[in-house]
């Protein structure tokens, strides 16, 4: 039986009032969809906590700058508060950016990590729970990227890049400002110090200075990533890798547990290979992490679970045809976790010992005739028996919710965006098919909004990775403008390719060493089955995507150019040949996708690269990326343009967003990004234009549907 109990003193009637609270006055009704100002205005949470005592709820809500209105850069997040009462309260607001949100183990402080007033650097901030100013409790002489307080609060570890020395910075000032690729990095390094008061005690004028600590760092071999205290504060376990390189971070962290006193190290966990969340149980005796099941599993998905002291790692959801995402100890023996299984994901628990699972939650079913959000955060009260989630649906962006036993079920405690209620949405599914060769397929399907053509015009939204899903919840983002689309009269699918995860280990394998071959048949099989059903006409199809999506979409424009109208090619791929040896992850790369040395199987690398086939393109092609990508290199944009354009068969345009890397992050680049794609489609799909529209984008009307 579950142990998954009713915290006492919070009522459901006072949760189901939070929504009442937090709701702002309707905005007018937005007749014919959502506009671009709208798609760059969505607001959402991007994590939640809970208080040791489970009465309140700290979570960060990300409110995005507007464009031409704000100074331009990335979102904006604020650090909300709600109380026992139901009520949403802003603690951190306005031109701030705070991530890490934690309670002090005592309860009565928020911490959060934050550049503010000041900073020269990310630095460790609080708030009391009782209200008042935020106050800089800690900085170092680089960002803080993780931390945690120990059990008793006396002392913060936290993870920081190393400081340059002395003599670097100097040499740097004399002009010696070389980088040496990939060696001159510094190691990210755990450390140990004092917490500081919150609020310091008032000197005697006449006594002696107070004692200062200084940071120490444990002797780590590596660079760190994450800390983690046992419940007893006598053990850190940490995750390293050999180098802060993303290559390492991807394939090559490890879990160690030390002595945070000696340094000593006390255990090392061999997960076998990419690395999630880890933490220890409540008692200390054991160790949890989401692991890849192989060093040649593309996502970490494995919930494994060993005794503390060490031991092997055992897989406590053996049969799950799916994903853990996160987990939560919710006592010695039981983990509360979230897990990706299709398009949907699962709130359940499993006991360590005996392997028996429960379902608290699954989204897309109906509880009190409210739909069951994605679940995508998840975190408990200290006693384990309240949780707090994270979750999207088709209707709303992420939000927060909470969840008791005996509840019906989740419960939402905020709205962000008022607004959208009075915005029409697209009706929005899980369309299944399947492939030329037999095997089960499905993806995520937005129809067309309103009275519109059937058949209509086809989207087809290409998702990266390819270990990568998507989830039946809310999918309209800036490089992904799906209702703006439906109600354009598009029909929207998102395909979950065979080599999606959310599906198994087995199914996330079914693309490795075959790139752009079965994996990309795919697409062509799901616009054939949607054209079957009366939904998609074959003769008006888009295809769009970024990273391996824009992948898909230069091979779709070009090996299969005769299929689709248009194509929007975002941070893609064009050159496999040049691809292994120009992006950042090459070890990942090849153990999780190619299965091969970068420098081999040149034949078959032409042959899968879209580049190879752009004589025969006909497809108008955007091509659009950052010039700081390093994930995939700018060169490969460049050079399935240049070909395309020296060729001059078909309309070509290359729009670059300078500084911006793998996708981008400021409001305007976002903002243009998401217009230039929907008025390429609609000027080659809808309009079956044959030269490219002005390469200027008036962006100056408000509610501009260009």
């Amino acid at each position: 039986m579950s142990r998954f109990k009713t915290a006492g003193d919070i009522g459901v009637a006072v949760l189901v009032a939070a929504i009442c609270c937090v709701v702002a006055p309707a905005a007018p009704a937005s007749a014919g969809g959502m506009t671009f100002e709208q798609l760059g205005g969505l607001r959402s949470v991007g994590g939640a906590v809970l208080s040791p005592d489970g009465a309140w709820i700290a979570y960060g809500l990300t409110v995005p700058r507007r464009p031409g209105v704000d100074d331009d850069g990335p979102a904006w997040v604020e650090l909300h508060v709600i109380g026992s009462d139901g009520r949403d309260r802003t603690y951190v607001g306005g031109e701030v950016k705070v991530s890490q949100i934690r309670f002090s183990p005592d309860g009565s402080l928020i911490t959060y990590l934050a550049e503010r007033n000041g900073d020269e650097h990310t630095a460790l901030w609080a708030i009391p729970l009782a209200g008042g100013e935020s106050r800089r409790v800690l900085s170092f002489a680089t960002d803080i990227t993780d931390y945690r307080l120990s059990p008793d609060g006396s002392t913060v570890a936290f993870v920081a890049i190393e400081a340059e020395s002395e003599d670097r910075k100097k040499t740097e000032e004399e002009g010696y400002s070389q980088e040496v690729f990939e060696e001159d990095w510094l190691p990210k390094r755990v450390w140990l110090q004092a917490m500081p008061p919150f609020q310091p005690p008032v000197a005697n004028p006449s006594g002696a200075d107070p004692a200062s600590t200084e940071a120490r760092a444990l002797p780590v071999d590596g660079s760190v990533f994450h800390v983690r205290w046992s419940p007893n504060g006598k053990l850190l376990a940490v995750d390293v890798a050999p180098t802060p390189l993303i290559d390492d971070q991807y394939m090559a962290r490890r879990v160690r547990v030390f002595d945070p006193g000696t340094g000593e190290t006390r255990t090392a966990f061999e997960n076998p290979g990419k690395l999630g969340e880890f933490g220890f149980s409540p008692d200390g005796n054991h160790l949890a992490l989401i692991s890849a099941a192989d060093p040649n599993d593309p996502a970490a998905g494995r919930l494994l679970v060993a005794a503390a002291t060490g031991g092997p790692l055992r897989d406590v959801l053996p049969g799950l045809e799916g994903h853990v995402t996160v987990f939560a100890w919710q006592d010695p023996d039981t983990l509360m976790f979230l897990s990706d299984e299709g398009e949907e994901t699962r709130f359940g628990e499993v006991d360590i010992t005996t392997g028996l699972e429960k379902t608290h939650a699954s989204s897309g079913a109906m509880a009190s005739d409210v739909r069951v959000p994605i679940m995508t955060g998840l975190a408990l009260a200290g006693d384990g028996q309240r949780a707090v989630l994270v979750g999207d649906s088709p209707n709303h962006p992420s939000e927060v919710f909470t969840m008791s036993h005996g509840d019906a079920g989740l419960t939402r405690l905020t709205d962000s965006n008022p607004w959208l209620a009075d915005v029409d949405l697209a009706e929005q599914e899980v369309f299944r098919h399947q492939a030329k060769d037999g095997l089960d397929l499905r993806g995520v399907l937005i129809r067309p909004l309103g009275d519109t053509d059937v058949p209509a015009p086809l989207l087809l939204m290409v998702h990266g990775g390819p270990e990568g899903h998507l989830r039946n919840g809310w999918l309209t983002r800036y490089s992904a403008p799906a209702q703006l689309a439906a109600a354009r009269g598009y029909a929207v699918f998102f395909p979950n390719y065979r080599g999606s995860t959310g599906r198994g280990v087995a199914f996330s394998k079914l693309g490795q060493a075959d790139a752009a071959g079965a994996e990309f048949d795919d697409l062509l099989d799901a616009v054939d089955a949607l054209a079957a059903a009366g939904i998609a006409d074959p003769d008006r199809v888009g295809v769009t995507g970024g990273s391996y999506g824009g992948y898909a979409t230069a091979w779709c424009a070009t090996r299969f150019s005769e299929r689709f109208r248009a194509g929007v090619m975002f941070v893609g791929i064009s050159n496999d040949v040049s691809k292994g040896l120009t992006t950042e992850i090459p070890v990942e790369d090849l153990m999780v996708h190619t299965l091969a040395d970068p420098w081999t199987k040149m034949q078959f690398r032409l042959e899968r690269s879209p580049i190879s086939y752009a004589e025969q393109a006909r497809t108008p092609l955007l091509i659009a990326g950052g010039t700081a990508d390093s994930r995939v290199h700018p060169s490969q944009s460049l050079q399935l343009y240049r070909a395309l354009k020296l060729l001059g068969k078909v309309p070509v345009r290359y729009v670059r967003y300078p500084g911006e890397k793998h996708g981008n992050s400021r409001a305007a680049s976002r903002d243009d990004y998401a217009r230039r794609l929907m008025r390429w489609m609609d000027h080659f799909v809808k309009e079956e234009n044959t030269e490219a529209p002005p390469w200027e984008l008036d962006v100056s009307r408000k509610g501009s549907q260009q």
